[in-house]
């Protein structure tokens, strides 16, 4: 049954190359990053007018006409309920630890 161990050395194997192969992109993109180029000479650009502000009219505010006010309503005073006064129980004391 050596079957079972043939994905996990393609794996290891695969693992290896990709590592080994990305010092040489690494290493390539260093060069590129060191070559200086020359500055590239930029054509004159014509001067854009500038445009005057645009004013917008003044708009005038509109009247909200008043609410009515409504009165608050009188609500009767409600008795408190008597309540019968209940014993208050007596809770055993815990015996202490020794």
């Amino acid at each position: 049954m050596g079957y079972h161990h043939y994905p996990s050395l393609f794996l290891l194997l695969i693992i290896t190359l990709s590592s080994s192969s990305s010092y040489t992109v690494q290493a390539k993109a260093r060069h590129l990053l060191e070559i200086t180029l020359p500055d590239p000479e930029l054509p004159n650009l014509p001067e854009i007018p500038t445009l005057p502000k645009p004013e917008l009219p003044e708009i005038p505010k509109p009247e909200l006409p008043t609410l009515p006010e409504i009165p608050k309503p009188e609500l009767p005073i409600l008795p408190k309920p008597e309540l019968p006064s209940l014993p208050i129980p007596e809770i055993p004391e815990l015996p202490g630890k020794p």
